[in-house]
């Protein structure tokens, strides 16, 4: 149960700052972490590799905010501008 509660606060937390990065290479970087806080909670619950789950969710959350522009996220006003 512990296991559950603090996998859902890391992607609530990851959740919370998605909106973060105006700029290709910010939009990398969160996406990287985004994803590997996303693959690392997958291989908790999947009881696999923690690691490797995580290298591999932050591939791809990087590659994902690297091809993505500004214009393409549009998130709206992060909760605290509103």
């Amino acid at each position: 149960m512990r296991t559950r509660t603090t996998t859902t606060l890391i992607l609530l937390g990851c959740l919370a700052l998605g909106a973060c990065g105006s700029t290709r290479l910010d939009r990398a970087v969160s996406g990287a972490g985004i994803g590997a806080a996303g693959g690392a909670a997958v291989g908790v619950i999947a009881g696999g590799p923690i690691l490797g789950a995580a290298a591999v969710g932050a591939v791809a959350g990087g590659a994902v905010g690297a091809i993505t522009n500004k214009a393409q996220v549009n998130l709206g006003k992060a909760w605290w501008e509103h």
